[in-house]
């Protein structure tokens, strides 16, 4: 029994040096020191303090004048205010024409990853480290200089590769692109500290994150402008309606939750706002139908050497016939509607003809109906970019992404919907209504090797040919 016992001390003796071994191996291999490792709650509540609560900041005269109000119509006030003067900037950026609306987005843009950013800055100072912010600045210069590049080729590269010293650019400007960001990843590389691996490498993550939403969705932006000011006004329009109209059906009539995200998001607000947006859409886009200045494409003109907004109206912006017939019902007597006549159409000179069964004509713009499927995007998903934005605020316990615009937060906290809305407007156009760009295909053959050029010359000349014969 002694025996048996001694073995068991000498066991037990042995457990515990291994043990003790393997957390002295885990403290060795371990990255943060326990003094330096700061609680996760700790740490946010101190991010949440350096960071600015937009909607609490109110001018003081504004706030002077409505202090007899409740908080609840103080803020609703406020909020008002701001909204109009929001409109009314963008409609006199609207007409300031599209370098206005491209300058605009690209400040906008600027500002939006300024604020992201910002957040991942708190960490940068708490952590001291070494080149985050400079680093994220020099990515979005690069990315900014690949997106913009690429379509600054695709509307004037007939005109730039005629420029001897600029054709270089146009040639190897995926490579210029690519070299850049190596610059930057190599610089990243050689920053990397001992102790901050995980945050350093988080923070490279957050940095591209945010190009991906806030450089791209503004590139895509700026192309839905070039295919015509319609294709970026209404869109726009529909999610600033869809905002405002959810925020006054919910703050009047809201009385359901929608989401746990948004508190104050509602049922009654958010199927409120739908329908208001859907009959805005309608009529908006009736609206600018009529006008060569929002429908046209936005292009070059060689002879004119300047940008040009003129154009033979398309099929979607001239007014179509929708005929509507009267038909007898084979069970009855009386005139009555067939709904079977719905299924017939016409195809006259590109004209729709739907037979609903009434005996009258109207005309409509076919923009009208594609304008109908914006707004219930705009209206069913478009608001999922704010609940996103809500939930990336609530993880680190702030109310707004910046304190820019009293009322309403930062410039993040406007354009959170408008950047998932631009996606679904590009990708819109290009499945169902671009077609191919004369000046993107010429850009292409002016890069081919004169043999190649030659023979698509060839090819073009026996097929015209062939066609006029």
């Amino acid at each position: 029994m002694a025996e048996v016992r001694r073995r068991k001390a000498e066991n037990e003796a042995d457990d515990a040096a291994a043990a003790a071994a393997s957390s002295a191996a885990d403290s060795s291999d371990h990255v943060d020191s326990e003094e330096e490792k700061i609680p996760e709650e700790q740490f946010v509540e101190e991010l949440a303090k350096n960071l600015p609560q937009g909607t609490d900041k109110t001018p003081e005269l504004l706030d002077s004048a409505l202090k007899d109000l409740p908080d609840r119509w103080k803020n609703w006030v406020i909020r008002g205010i701001f909204t109009w003067i929001m409109i009314c900037g963008f409609a006199l950026i609207i007409y300031g024409g599209p370098l206005a609306l491209m300058v605009t987005t690209l400040l906008v843009q600027v500002k939006c990853f300024q604020e992201i950013i910002s957040i991942g800055y708190q960490v940068y100072r708490i952590h001291g480290l070494p080149w985050f912010r400079s680093l994220s600045w020099y990515f979005l210069l690069t990315s900014n200089y690949f997106f913009y590049g690429e379509h600054l080729v695709d509307y004037f590269g007939v005109v730039i590769n005629r420029v001897e010293y600029l054709k270089f650019l146009v040639t190897y400007h995926r490579f210029l692109s690519f070299a850049l960001y190596i610059v930057g990843f190599v610089w990243f590389v050689l920053s990397l500290v001992k102790k901050y691996y995980i945050k350093q490498f988080s923070l490279f993550a957050w940095t591209h994150v945010s190009l991906l939403i806030v450089v791209t969705q503004s590139y895509l932006i700026i192309q839905n402008i070039f295919e015509g000011l319609i294709w970026f006004i209404v869109p726009v329009s529909m999610i600033v309606c869809n905002d405002v109209m959810a925020y006054v059906f919910g703050f009047f009539f809201g009385r359901t939750p929608l989401i746990k995200l948004s508190p104050k998001k509602t049922w009654e607000g958010f199927i409120g706002g739908g329908f208001a947006t859907v009959l805005f859409g309608i009529l908006f886009s009736y609206i600018l139908c009529n006008y060569q200045y929002f429908i046209c494409p936005i292009q070059y003109s060689e002879e004119l050497g300047r940008m040009t907004m003129s154009c033979v109206p398309s099929y979607l912006f001239t007014p179509q016939e929708y005929s509507l017939k009267l038909v007898r019902h084979p069970n009855t007597s009386t005139h009555a509607f067939n709904m079977a006549s719905l299924k017939s159409i016409d195809l006259y000179t590109n004209q729709l003809q739907f037979q609903f069964g009434i005996g009258k004509t109207m005309n409509i713009y076919p923009f009208i109906w594609h304008s109908i499927s914006l707004s219930m995007f705009s209206s069913i998903i478009g608001p999922f970019g704010g609940f996103f934005a809500s939930g990336f605020k609530r993880a680190f316990k702030i109310k707004d992404f910046g304190d820019m615009i009293p009322g309403h937060g930062g410039i993040m906290d406007r354009f959170d919907c408008q950047f998932l809305m631009a996606t679904f407007v590009n990708v819109y156009i290009s499945s169902f209504i671009r077609t191919p760009s004369p000046s993107k295909l010429l850009t292409q053959i002016y890069n081919l090797k004169p043999d190649q050029q030659y023979q698509i010359y060839q090819s073009l000349k026996d097929s015209l040919g062939d066609m006029l014969n």
